[in-house]
């Protein structure tokens, strides 16, 4: 069975981590694989906008598999050193250049325990709903460990340098609303309405312009790391674009005649 399995409705893509027996933990560079290859999947489909990702079970996931990673058969250690390296980018890496490269919106719905490397794949996402009886944690320090997915990077984008450190440093783990507080999600949700919530939020992104949105997102992803004036010559090429698709015709055409627009991603 697929570590990862993938539903779509209307414009709405559903991921789901489907290992709840070991806590959706990420085990082999073939779990990796098949992350990876289901949000390839989407992102290929021009009928999607909007990307769900979450836990079977009850966990969101629970990071790498340490059983795996003390054996020295999963996505962890080899020998020699530079053989972890080689695997750290072909298995962990892939999973998260993936999910950056991925152009539709992207919602993590955090049903449980999301640890590690389960946290940083959650806020890889743009936008994050957790379950109230969800726990996080960035706890690799926790077992002589560093984010070697990048978290260094991903939890500093997603709340600052100073909250980053602490829980990177600490190993800490929070609930939901802490994370809350400190804007590493967007919003708490009742645990039997988590996957409601996530939809709600994803069906906001879907009923716009598929190609605007996946542009926008764009837009957002390069502005995390570019200057303003790189930014705004993007901003420009990507409006021009934007200008001649026949959503936006569509778009303006239904404001002036007062009706409700008919998106096709034209």
């Amino acid at each position: 069975m697929a570590f990862a399995t993938y539903e779509k409705s209307g414009r709405i893509a559903v991921v789901t981590l489907n290992r709840p027996e070991s806590r959706n933990a990420i085990a082999t560079p073939q779990d990796c694989e098949d992350l990876a290859a289901a949000l390839l999947r989407a992102n290929n489909d021009p009928e999607v906008s909007a990307l769900i990702l979450t836990g079977a079970g009850k966990a969101f996931c629970s990071g790498g598999d340490l059983k795996a990673i003390r054996e020295r058969t999963g996505i962890g250690p080899q020998s020699p050193p530079d053989a972890t390296r080689l695997n750290y980018r072909r298995g962990v890496h892939a999973i998260i250049r993936a999910l950056a490269d991925v152009e539709v919106a992207t919602i993590a719905a955090i049903n449980g325990s999301a640890i590690g490397l389960g946290l940083d794949i959650g806020v890889l996402c743009d936008m994050r709903v957790a379950a109230q009886s969800a726990k996080m944690a960035s706890s690799f320090v926790k077992v002589g460990i560093i984010p070697g997915d990048g978290g260094a990077w991903i939890l500093t984008q997603a709340i600052g340098s100073t909250k980053a450190a602490e829980l990177i440093l600490t190993g800490d783990t929070i609930n939901a609303e802490e994370a809350l507080r400190i804007g590493l999600i967007n919003k708490v949700a009742p645990d039997d309405a988590l996957m409601d919530e996530a939809r709600a939020l994803a069906e906001r992104v879907a009923v716009n312009p598929p190609r605007a949105v996946r542009l926008a997102k764009r837009l957002l992803r390069e502005a995390q790391h570019a200057r303003l004036h790189d930014v705004l010559e993007l901003s420009a090429a990507f409006q021009a674009l934007a200008h001649e698709t026949g959503d936006h015709k569509e778009a303006v055409d239904a404001f002036t005649e007062k009706r409700p627009p008919n998106f096709t991603g034209a």
